[in-house]
């Protein structure tokens, strides 16, 4: 099967130009003007954006957090990230049973995800324990299953003290992996979750008050400083959300250190702590870390400009607003923190930041396609288009304006934090590997056909 796109204006991370792209066997073949094949598809793409499939490298679908569950599975999560854009997912794997082996999750998730992802997909190891077998399973890992990263936590339940996060960098370094972090201190996060309780201040604002932006930046110049003295190992902060977080960054750019990498998502960029005013309505965007204020959402635009900030993803972890966001009306401390963001980050970010002159249409794809590729190993297989690469490909039209609703979105949780955002731009189509599956927002490809990658080295690592 043959496809060619033509006379759209093809964009990666540093150029904009007009062309046409053969795709043959799922994979970019040439690249040119005026490309023709009798024997080939034509679509065209005239007045329109040719974009790479989107990369979102962290997500948790099918995610156990406690007593929830993420409303979404690897079947309705892809295809709702699919219909916005998004070809790829780094899903970030679940906590296990207490003192389990890594290779528990890596089982566990293949189970949960093989035979059902609309979309290629690979898994971020989680680590939640260390001794010396865990530190071993690692590059075992990494070797056998193409698990190229795993994530630590400084807070909730299964944290990782200083001296193991160290021995843990210290074996990534060895390894050639990559260590993504979710940074908050947690004494004091517990503390002020306990004081406000104790005072009966319950409302969902309390949660923002509870993890304040320094809590966040004091974890991340603590992980700055043990990467450092682990001789520069791979770090990648998760979902900075605010400028004190960003300074830490910046301080650390500033001195070269070696292979940091540095991810916002959409919601930090767009939205702000008023959603919390509401009681009720606030409920929805309980996650963690909370949202900040608008000069927070300012900086970190300034950031991707000035290429400190590396990637955008949503950290898409659903929970139905009707059932499981109700145990927190009462109490935000029994509320599941996450919501959901995967269909909405390319549309919103076009939107928001392109659109409205924050950043340019190149540097949109740098942080949603190029970057985290690179950062986790995928690159050039996605995130670029060029011969070789893999024909995921987004027409998207700059022209078209629609407004975001639940009800247009394909997510199987019952909300969405950008209900009745007007936005610029929209897409038109997705292809995976030459193949359409999605065209005017109805989704037309098929459950399992999706491929698990096996990932290579980071950028990070090399």
């Amino acid at each position: 099967m043959r496809t060619i796109i033509k006379n759209g204006l093809i964009v990666n991370e540093s150029t904009v130009f007009p062309g046409d792209i053969l795709i043959e066997k799922g994979i970019i073949r040439e690249i040119g003007q005026g490309l023709s094949d009798p024997d080939a598809q034509e679509i065209d793409a005239a007045g329109k954006y040719v974009l790479p499939g989107a990369v979102d490298v962290h997500t948790h679908m099918d995610l156990q957090a406690g007593p929830n569950r993420a409303v979404d599975d690897f079947y309705t999560g892809t295809v709702a990230a699919a219909c916005g854009g998004t070809t790829t997912i780094v899903d970030h794997m679940a906590f296990g049973p207490k003192d389990c082996s890594l290779w528990h999750q890596v089982e566990e998730y293949h189970r949960l995800a093989d035979g059902k992802a609309v979309i290629d997909y690979g898994f971020h190891g989680v680590i939640q324990h260390v001794n010396d077998e865990i530190l071993q399973q690692m590059g075992e890992i990494a070797e056998k299953e193409g698990i190229t990263s795993f994530k630590v936590y400084l807070t909730y339940d299964f944290k990782i003290a200083d001296g193991d996060l160290y021995q843990v960098l210290k074996q990534a370094k060895k390894d050639g992996l990559v260590i993504a972090v979710h940074c908050e201190n947690d004494g004091v996060v517990n503390y002020l979750r306990s004081y406000y309780k104790s005072q009966g201040m319950v409302t969902p604002v309390y949660h923002a008050k509870s993890r304040p932006g320094r809590c966040e930046a004091e974890a991340v110049s603590r992980m700055i400083h043990l990467a450092a003295m682990a001789d520069d190992a791979p770090l990648y902060i998760v979902h900075l959300s605010c400028g004190d977080s960003l300074a830490e960054v910046r301080k650390a750019r500033a001195q070269h250190q070696k292979g940091l990498g540095v991810e916002t998502c959409t919601q930090y960029l767009t939205l702000t702590e008023k959603c919390y005013e509401d009681p009720a309505e606030g409920l929805k965007a309980i996650m963690s870390p909370p949202l900040r204020t608008q000069r927070d959402c300012e900086e970190l635009w300034a950031g991707i400009q000035d290429k400190s900030i590396d990637t955008i993803a949503t950290d898409h972890c659903p929970f139905n607003f009707g059932v499981e966001k109700q145990l927190g009306r009462n109490d935000f401390t029994a509320c599941p923190n996450g919501a959901p963001g995967v269909e909405e980050r390319l549309p919103v970010i076009y939107s928001e930041g392109v659109a409205k002159g924050r950043i340019s249409i190149s540097d949109m794809v740098r942080v949603l396609c190029a970057e985290p590729s690179r950062m986790y190993g995928l690159y050039p297989k996605k995130g670029v288009i060029q011969p070789g690469a893999d024909g995921d490909i987004v027409i998207f039209d700059p022209k078209r304006e629609k407004t975001i609703t639940h009800d247009a979105l394909h997510s199987a949780v019952d909300y969405t934090c950008y209900e009745g955002l007007k936005v610029q731009g929209a897409i038109d189509l997705v292809m995976q590997r030459g193949n359409v599956i999605v065209k005017d927002n109805e989704f037309l490809g098929q459950k399992g056909d999706g491929q698990y990658l096996k990932r290579g080295k980071s950028i990070l690592a090399e």
